[in-house]
């Protein structure tokens, strides 16, 4: 059963892992698509699975008429984990002239650096260009498929459209959908919702942290980060017309996915791991190891989709 890092936080403290609980939270509180996603723990490095490839043919008989035999196709399929993490190095200094919060702030601001990069893996991750990272979103949602469309075939992106937002919503399976977008485009989905030639269903609730939350037609969005925690993994910086040839870099995706056991999931060996190490005898500081063996899974071919192309400009219908 899988579950999300702030869950894992509470188990943590729960069992007295003070420090883990914290670290863990600090994950979560940093990443809206790291809080949302839920995570899968496994055995050993790596995960297998199968994902449904085609459904067996049927046919209608007659009296004394036999069936004909067939199969579905079912595509084996393994994901390897990934080592990422860090030490938190503080100067013994710093803790005597502030105090042992002064360790606490620094650990912190690591903690965020490390979610920021997990999170642009997330989307932008390729085994191929760095093989220590896993494949991300785009990596894995292959333009040409059922599963990517195009904002349109202009170089440098095309307004987004309310429909090919939808289009790409449709193609998702599941019931815990989520949109994922850099934070210009849902400010610009939430004004188009104040448009009575464009519209849109937007309503904002408050997440786990109290933060406001908007949904659009009952979907979550989530932004990456709050405000400066991050470089924008979605950022206006992707071909144009995604479909065609390689041009322009002015354009952004939005993705959906379905959360949850079966579709879009974290996995890893054991909640991520937290270590004191104390004062280093090579240098004057405090270290704390952070390290957490992940990757991501995606159990069903119809769990994600990409809406691609899209340029910085008004949303229409």
């Amino acid at each position: 059963m899988s579950m999300t890092l702030m869950e894992y936080a509470k188990t943590a403290f729960n069992g007295g892992e003070v420090k883990r609980a914290s670290v863990i939270s600090q994950f979560a509180r940093a990443s809206a698509w790291l809080a949302a996603l839920p995570f899968q723990n496994i055995q050993g490095g790596a995960y297998t699975y199968d994902i449904e490839g085609a459904l067996p043919g049927i046919a209608f008989r007659g009296i004394n008429e036999s069936f004909t035999a067939s199969t579905g196709l079912i595509n084996p399929q393994a994901e390897a984990l990934r080592i990422g993490g860090g030490d938190l190095d503080v100067d013994v200094a710093l803790v005597k002239m502030y105090g042992p919060d002064r360790r606490a702030q620094e650990e912190v601001m690591k903690i965020k650096a490390l979610a920021a990069e997990v999170t642009r893996v997330l989307i932008k991750g390729s085994s191929t260009t760095e093989p220590r990272e896993f494949d991300g979103l785009q990596a894995r949602l292959v333009v040409g498929g059922n599963q990517v469309v195009s904002a349109g075939t202009t170089d440098a992106g095309d307004a987004m459209s309310l429909y090919k937002l939808d289009t790409m919503i449709s193609r998702v399976a599941g019931p815990n959908k989520r949109l994922w977008m850099n934070r210009t485009m849902q400010l610009r989905l939430s004004a188009a919702a104040r448009l009575a030639t464009v519209g849109g269903y937007i309503n904002w609730s408050p997440d786990d942290f109290g933060r406001q939350v908007m949904s659009y037609n009952g979907i979550p969005v989530d932004v990456p980060y709050p405000e400066n925690d991050g470089t924008e993994p979605l950022a206006f910086d992707e071909q144009g017309d995604i479909e065609g040839t390689p041009a322009g870099t002015t354009s952004t995706s939005i993705y959906c996915v379905s959360l949850g056991d079966g579709y879009v999931r974290g996995i890893q060996n054991g909640a991520m791991d937290v270590r004191d190490l104390g004062e280093i005898n090579t240098s004057p500081v405090y270290r704390t190891r952070v390290e957490w063996l992940v990757s991501l899974c995606l159990e069903n071919p119809k769990a994600a989709a990409r809406l691609g192309g899209i340029s910085n400009a008004a949303v229409v219908a």
